[in-house]
């Protein structure tokens, strides 16, 4: 446990208090200069009655209501209290499709593992917005329920395979219509980032899932992975990453996977949302974080973690208490004896 938050202000205190020890011992070299010099020495005494009988103690106040008072700056904590913080978010869900197809490598290293690396990325930027996450082939599953936790996301991400699931095939109606109900509870507008090469197995099911969307104020940003010409996708590689074959169909022909952008951009057009090529995992990551500017925001509770309850208000009440007696003490005379009046004679 540290017993204080800012304990840098105890070096400030001793610093202060050598000042204050100095001003005090040169105000004295002139006032005793001073009074030599106007009255005496001997004849200062009666005229003012004498020295303050409450001078030490007086002094004692002042330095302990400095101390108090750098200690209450300092933060001195103890006790464990719970602390619930509140934050603005945009909402959204990352959906990523895991199909065969995202084995290609018409982009380096492949599409997928390119893709999570720009995920990674957005992630970094987005860490104060509320993300989920989904995986989706022929069916969509969610990874992370929608979240504030920048780790979590990411190690989610890092998890997320080719074929991971024993559905195969592509629809784009599956994601969307899960990201809607895991977004229904949310006001205002929100986002689904779809991130695929468009193939869609299971077009007809499509026109529902944009009503779901549009129904629940979610755009879609969908960025589309791959190439219009088409790629090889492997299905055996060895250690090194060397393709030993490639996947094929029923029919045994070598299965080319194509990114559909018309199907994208269209999909993306029916919810007033936006849709971006694939280029590099950082100007994607810009962008889509362009993008989400646009979101509405809702204000709710973020976090509840325990913390030090801060004790301030202890010292800070006693450096007034000493202050505050050390400006109203009055200045009380010491009485001279007799003898000493004889000697000073």
């Amino acid at each position: 446990m540290e017993m204080f938050e800012q304990p840098i202000y105890f070096i400030y205190f001793l610093g202060v208090l050598a000042l204050v020890v100095l001003l005090f011992w040169i105000g004295a070299k002139i006032k005793n200069r001073a009074i030599a010099l106007l009255f005496g020495r001997e004849i200062y005494p009666r005229l003012s009655g004498g020295k303050d009988r409450f001078e030490k103690f007086k002094m004692a106040l002042f330095l302990l209501g400095l101390f108090f008072l750098f200690t209450a700056l300092a933060r001195p904590q103890w006790g464990l209290e719970i602390v619930k913080a509140e934050g603005s978010f945009a909402q959204a869900v990352i959906a990523m499709d895991v199909s065969a197809s995202m084995r290609a490598r018409d982009v380096a290293p492949d599409r997928l593992d390119s893709a999570k690396n720009m995920l990674r990325m957005l992630i970094t930027h987005l860490k104060n917005e509320r993300i989920g996450l989904i995986a989706f082939t022929s069916q969509a599953y969610i990874q992370c329920p929608i979240t504030t936790d920048e780790y979590a996301l990411k190690y989610f991400i890092s998890s997320l395979q080719p074929n991971m699931f024993p559905s195969a095939g592509t629809s784009l109606a599956a994601p969307v219509k899960l990201a809607a109900h895991m977004l229904a509870k949310y006001p205002g507008q929100k986002a689904l980032i779809l991130l695929t090469d468009g193939e869609d197995h299971e077009p007809q099911e499509l026109k529902e899932a944009q009503t779901a969307a549009q129904k629940e104020g979610i755009r879609i940003i969908a960025i589309g992975i791959g190439t219009p010409q088409g790629e090889l996708i492997p299905a055996r590689t060895d250690i090194s990453g060397k393709v030993l074959e490639y996947k094929k169909d029923r029919d045994g022909k070598i299965v080319v996977t194509k990114l559909d952008e018309k199907s994208l951009a269209e999909l993306a057009a029916a919810t007033q949302g936006a849709y971006v090529k694939y280029t590099t995992p950082a100007q994607v990551a810009q962008k889509v974080e362009e993008l989400m500017r646009g979101l509405d925001r809702s204000r709710s509770a973020a976090s509840a973690r325990s913390g030090y309850k801060n004790r301030y208000q202890i010292p800070l009440f006693l450096a007034i208490v000493c202050l505050g007696t050390w400006l109203l003490l009055p200045f009380k005379p010491k009485k001279i004896k007799p003898q000493e009046q004889d000697e000073k004679k």
